[in-house]
């Protein structure tokens, strides 16, 4: 296999909407299904099975870095808000605390709410930011009115395929244009990753 095998495909359904990424034996189970309806992006991976006992000849699979699959019913995906979580939401921030403006790794930066839940806020992607340590515990349980404090961006909720993005460990050029081509116009990511 020409690269790292953790690689992740990031899979489609028939008309393009980005989907999930998944591994290669994902990958190789939809194309042994029959699901694959279309391939692009670069080559990941040629997976090699056995030998056909009549034409001696190894049979190949290539893996591409999309994929677009038939049968899917992704609609009640795209319908509901992502699940929120701190990996997302920090990349989301691009790891900067949303207070002091300061990029921080992932183990100092903590999850805040905007309007605390002590106040009735709610613990979802309009309400939180990524903060570090020192402003989240100088923000305590105040808005950031209260506390004398300034916030950096609007947070908002991600796409479908902004999500995906969020989500991905690794991803690839390619793949990178295909998921933005998916993202709005007005999304912020678009600028973070210019």
């Amino acid at each position: 296999m020409s690269r790292d095998i953790d690689q992740k495909v990031l899979r489609t359904n028939a008309a393009g909407v980005p989907l999930e990424w998944i591994n290669y034996q994902d990958a190789a189970r939809l194309s042994y299904a029959g699901r694959i309806v279309y391939s692009c992006g670069s080559l990941l991976y040629t997976l090699h099975g056995g030998i056909n006992r009549q034409s001696r000849l190894r049979s190949q699979l290539p893996v591409h870095a999309i994929i677009a699959t038939s049968g899917v019913r992704d609609q009640s995906l795209l319908d509901y808000p992502p699940p929120l979580h701190n990996d997302a939401l920090f990349r989301r921030d691009g790891y900067l605390c949303l207070y002091c403006g300061v990029q921080f790794p992932v183990n100092e930066l903590s999850r805040d709410h905007i309007r605390p839940l002590s106040q009735g806020g709610q613990d979802d992607w309009n309400n939180v930011v990524a903060a570090c340590r020192r402003c989240n515990h100088h923000k305590a349980a105040r808005t950031p009115e209260e506390a004398g404090m300034e916030l950096l961006a609007v947070p908002f909720t991600p796409t479908h395929a902004e999500y995906i993005y969020l989500q991905g460990k690794r991803v690839l050029a390619d793949q990178m244009a295909f998921l933005r081509a998916h993202f709005p116009r007005s999304s912020p990511l678009h600028k973070r990753l210019s």
